[in-house]
């Protein structure tokens, strides 16, 4: 039987998160990216590390744990990433072993000891809470395996292969050019729901084992996934991607439409997925240049800032819906964090200041909104006008993964 994931106990919505002037933030400069990677490294320093196994995953605001038992795949991998780009890029040997320690606890915690071998979704301290098999989830463990190579970390190559492996056999809908979305604990059953998070984040796991490895049929395979959401579903849906299909690739215009907030599959376009679409489109073309990947992040990004940037309180709303009305105003960590990417990205690609101008803007609000300069790291989520719901920072699934590998992807790209 499934056990919820504990959700955030509401504040009162009084409750306002403090905000601090940038005027003197240089954003375009590496060390600003790198010192803010390192406050948000020492957030976590203190109490994320389990010496029984892996990762606490649950933080309030003042980096206390609140929640020492559940446990998610997909923090267990963020976790990963996290040290082992920390290792790489510092080149700081001292969190080799913790990268080592979280690899371990994917494999002898998370994985599945009979059968086909899976990951479970959840864990607690009695055990398995949720052996359902998601692609995502095993997208996750590819970037932690793929990531760990490249820091050096032998053991990450199991992860990367089992998960491929898994991902291959049980997920790959040949005929469609994706993967299916979700599946039982040993397989054997297939969840009609097809979605393009799933895919996203495959396509982001095949660009990051192609890096560690070299091998081509990863990046082959990036490049199939990246065309067939991007053009060929993106086609049924005006151009944007839609979150939710059915068992034949058709578009659901209505699942979960009264669930419009759900943590994985949120109803309605999300601007975040299309902006971290056009980051990934980039870091493809960064390996195998085509004629479309350009043109189409470029479509992706403008449309979705153009709909949700708030205009009266700055930050990019959660999603809109049919029409191009915001439905969703709330302003989370993780959107803002990809769009600076694809628009740093985007500026350097295309060499217009308009994007430059976007990443800019983008930075200035998160700092003056998101980001706690007090005790550390991204705030998850603002109301639109800007104030806090709760003060638990950081629940299962974030790890503040996507601010510091936005960075590290700036980083990355000759646009400092």
């Amino acid at each position: 039987m499934k056990r919820a994931i504990p959700l955030p106990t509401p504040l009162k919505p009084t409750l306002t998160c403090k905000v601090r002037t940038m005027a003197q933030i240089d954003f375009k400069s590496a060390y600003t990216l790198e010192q803010h990677i390192q406050r948000t490294l020492a957030f976590y320093k203190p109490n994320v590390f389990d010496a029984a196994g892996g990762f606490f995953q649950n933080f309030r605001d003042d980096g206390s744990v609140y929640d020492a038992e559940t446990r998610h795949l997909v923090s267990s991998s963020r976790f990963v990433f996290n040290y082992a780009m920390a290792a790489r890029y510092s080149a700081d040997d001292s969190y080799l072993p913790w990268v080592e320690h979280g690899l371990d606890y994917l494999e002898t915690a998370h994985r599945q000891p009979n059968g086909e071998r899976g990951y479970s979704w959840v864990l607690d301290e009695t055990g398995v809470v949720d052996a359902t098999n998601h692609c995502y989830g095993l997208a996750f463990v590819m970037v932690a395996g793929s990531t760990a190579l490249l820091a050096g970390v032998e053991a990450g190559r199991q992860s990367l292969e089992a998960a491929w492996t898994l991902m291959e056999k049980h997920f790959w809908d040949a005929e469609a050019g994706l993967y299916c979305d979700e599946a039982n604990a040993d397989f054997s059953v297939i969840d009609p729901y097809r979605g393009q998070n799933a895919n996203m984040h495959s396509c982001e796991a095949m660009l990051w084992a192609y890096e560690a490895t070299g091998d081509v049929r990863y990046l082959d395979r990036a490049e199939l996934l990246a065309n067939n959401i991007t053009q060929v579903q993106a086609a049924k849906s005006g151009g944007l991607v839609w979150e939710h299909y059915d068992e034949n690739w058709d578009i659901d215009w209505d699942y979960n439409k009264e669930d419009p907030k759900n943590l994985f599959r949120p109803w309605g376009f999300q601007p975040g997925h299309q902006t971290e679409w056009a980051k990934l489109l980039l870091i493809l073309h960064r390996h195998r240049p085509n004629d479309w990947s350009i043109p189409t992040a470029k479509k992706l990004f403008d449309r979705a800032l153009d709909i949700s940037w708030d205009i009266e309180n700055g930050g990019i709303c959660y999603g809109f819906d049919l029409e191009g009305n915001v439905c969703d105003g709330d302003k989370y960590f993780w959107v803002q964090a990809e769009s600076f990417a694809a628009a740093a990205l985007l500026a350097h690609a295309t060499g217009k200041s308009v994007y430059s101008d976007w990443y800019q803007k983008i930075w200035q609000y998160s700092w003056n909104h998101m980001i706690d300069h007090e005790y550390g790291a991204w705030y998850r989520i603002l109301t639109r006008s800007n104030q806090k719901m709760d003060n638990l920072k950081s629940p299962v699934g974030k790890t503040d993964y996507h601010t510091m590998g936005a960075c590290y992807e700036v980083l990355r790209s000759n646009f400092l």
